[in-house]
């Protein structure tokens, strides 16, 4: 049987129930629940589904419609990027899989949610039907309220159509984004101090887009409940980057502002590769490891990953 890995994240991160009926909603499914993981200040929370494509076609479908009845954007607060109640949902293909069944898996979702929900969808990264959009942050650029311009095709912007669903942002739950792609780690460091603005001027120096290290992107956000700034960070290929090295440029900068890196996080599961060689304690991670191999051989046996 064909199986893939599913990361839907959802813009909640304070309401603890509502956390767990969303997390609900995909049960009954034939699907499992890997990991969830969920951060206050970012109010935001992520899933990691596994189940082949039918099976998490239904179980995402459920979470939607739960999303769709539980968040209102207008009311979310949060220093994560988003554009959706049900923000970002990317397939990824575990052994046995191809990545051409991500991508249909993808399309096929989004053809369903824009249609039942009333949704503008925009497919990314694999899943993409425009080079412009492969980027997830293209989607995103000036969040919903430039994302509602683009809709209307107001002058002065580019005017885009959805992939999926109508062309108007959904009034309580904006738009989403569904894409097939590889692994991705979101690894984030947190500083031993509370100024955003050094936050923001590490992100910049380390990222891609602004020449640092490849396959990397990163923002600056402050985490109000922990009185501390953060370097949030997806490492989109970790065989060009690794969180060893992610960490290692961040704790330069850091050094150069006058700060350290008071310990890291890992957002969902990371591949052992990704990992290979170093430990939590060198990655300054609180806890154990989160691999995904691991969790599949206690939840899924029979899924055995290349």
């Amino acid at each position: 049987m064909t199986y893939l890995e599913c990361v839907p994240n959802f813009s909640e991160g304070r309401r603890g129930r509502v956390i767990d009926r969303l997390a609900a909603a995909t049960e009954g499914h034939g699907v499992q629940l890997l990991d969830l993981s969920t951060d206050p200040d970012h109010n935001r929370t992520v899933l990691t589904l596994v189940g082949p494509p039918a099976a998490l076609h239904q179980a995402l479908l459920c979470l939607y419609d739960r999303a769709l009845a539980e968040i209102d954007l207008k009311e979310h607060r949060g220093v994560h990027p988003r554009i959706g109640a049900v923000d970002v949902v990317p397939f990824v293909p575990l052994a046995g899989a191809s990545m051409a069944t991500a991508v249909q898996a993808a399309r096929q979702l989004g053809q369903a949610v824009g249609q039942r929900f009333h949704l503008p969808v925009f497919y990314y990264q694999e899943a993409a039907l425009r080079v412009e959009r492969r980027n997830l942050a293209a989607v995103r650029r000036g969040g919903l309220t430039e994302l509602a311009r683009r809709l209307a095709g107001e002058q002065g912007s580019e005017g885009w159509h959805p992939d999926a669903g109508p062309p108007r942002l959904h009034p309580r739950a904006g738009a989403t984004a569904i894409g097939a792609r590889f692994f991705l780690v979101a690894f984030n460091a947190v500083l031993a101090t509370s100024e955003v603005v050094t936050a923001r001027r590490i992100a910049r120096h380390i990222r891609q887009s602004n020449g640092g290290l490849p396959a990397l992107k990163a923002i600056g956000v402050e985490l109000a409940g922990r009185r501390r700034a953060q370097v949030s960070m997806n490492l989109v290929d970790y065989r060009r980057t690794s969180p060893r090295q992610a960490l290692a440029a961040v704790q330069h900068q850091a050094k150069k502002h006058g700060t350290t890196v008071s310990e890291t996080e890992i957002v969902g599961l990371v591949p052992r590769a990704a990992v290979a060689g170093v430990s939590a304690s060198e990655l300054l991670l609180p806890g154990e490891l989160p691999v995904l191999e691991d969790r599949l051989a206690r939840l899924v046996p029979e899924l055995a990953i290349s």
